[in-house]
């Protein structure tokens, strides 16, 4: 891992949650990933897996247990007030909910030049220029300035959330599953808007999904997740056309096939799904998994190199 292109570094980093006076979660467990500057990396799984918990520790929008987070070879866990708050102009999220992420008293005006006012950019004028600007390059009139969220639709409310995170101009957005409170029929346009600001700024994304269509669709590069650890990661098309761990292959065989002539021999996983509080030992998918051993019941895998930057946890590939 390591190059000079990359933009964000993850190494082993851990969340663990207090449940009860001696029950702990460990919702992100010893991660590792890097992202590229200008790239998009997917993130996947199942709901619950650790996935915005990933998201949000990285921006340090809840403090990580342990393990690092640079940006831009900037150690965040090393940044400490002032320097924290600068460094959010550079690292922005957007959230899931449009509707929640907004405030409802607030004009669409307040709420995207809000970042602009926290960091005092420029005088009045200008900030409200910047907003006019930031509206148009994601696609909405700057007439609808002075209106308030409750007046907008879904796929209208997340272009003013996009917006919001944009106005900073920052170098890298973490997307919390930003199109799945969407219909159908907006989704592709949202996505498409991430895809022309990714061209037009060079900002990265961390893309978290549990759609994996949806995924293939703007990522460049995509990480499964299972029960807070990392099991495969690999280059998009490498990943749909040979998934090397059994949990990612369970995966891509459920993604419906829009021919209609066409089969894909569907896995289905057998075993329930293991307690986040208390994981199985060894490998934490082998009660799911077909081709489970002895060794998988007591050791757990680490991320290996298959090759042309394909890694999976798996001890098929030893």
């Amino acid at each position: 891992m390591g190059n000079d292109n990359t933009l964000v570094k993850v190494e082993n980093l851990t969340k663990t949650f207090r449940i009860k006076r001696n029950v702990f979660l460990k919702a992100v467990d010893n991660t590792s990933f890097e992202i590229k500057s200008g790239e998009t990396l997917g993130l996947v799984g199942e709901s619950g897996c650790g996935k915005s918990t990933l998201g949000r520790c990285i921006l340090r929008l809840i403090e990580p247990t342990g393990g690092t987070v640079e940006y831009n070879g900037t150690s965040m866990q090393a940044l400490k007030g002032e320097e924290l708050r600068q460094m959010r102009k550079k690292m922005q999220m957007v959230f899931q909910n449009p509707y929640s992420s907004l405030n409802p008293r607030m004009t669409i005006m307040d709420s995207v030049k809000a970042p602009l006012d926290v960091f005092n950019t420029g005088s009045k004028e200008e900030r409200e220029q910047r907003v006019k600007e930031i509206m148009s390059v994601v696609g909405l009139d700057s007439k609808y300035l002075y209106r308030y969220p409750h007046e907008f639709s879904g796929g209208q409310r997340q272009r003013i959330v996009i917006a919001r995170a944009l106005i900073s101009n920052p170098g890298f957005i973490v997307c919390d599953e930003p199109v799945s409170a969407l219909d159908v029929s907006i989704r592709s346009q949202i996505l498409n808007l991430m895809r022309d600001i990714q061209n037009e700024f060079g900002v990265a994304y961390l893309f978290i999904s549990h759609d994996l269509s949806v995924v293939k669709h703007i990522s460049n590069r995509i990480a499964v997740m299972y029960l807070g650890q990392i099991v495969e990661i690999s280059d998009v098309d490498r990943l749909y056309e040979e998934p090397l761990h059994p949990y990612t292959q369970a995966l891509i065989s459920a993604i419906p096939i829009p021919d209609v002539g066409s089969k894909r021999e569907r896995i289905i996983l057998t075993g329930d799904i293991p307690s986040p509080i208390f994981p199985p030992t060894g490998c934490r998918f082998h009660n799911r998994c077909r081709y489970a051993t002895e060794r998988c019941r007591k050791e757990c895998p680490t991320l290996k190199d298959c090759g042309i930057g394909h890694q999976a946890a798996c001890h098929l590939y030893d």
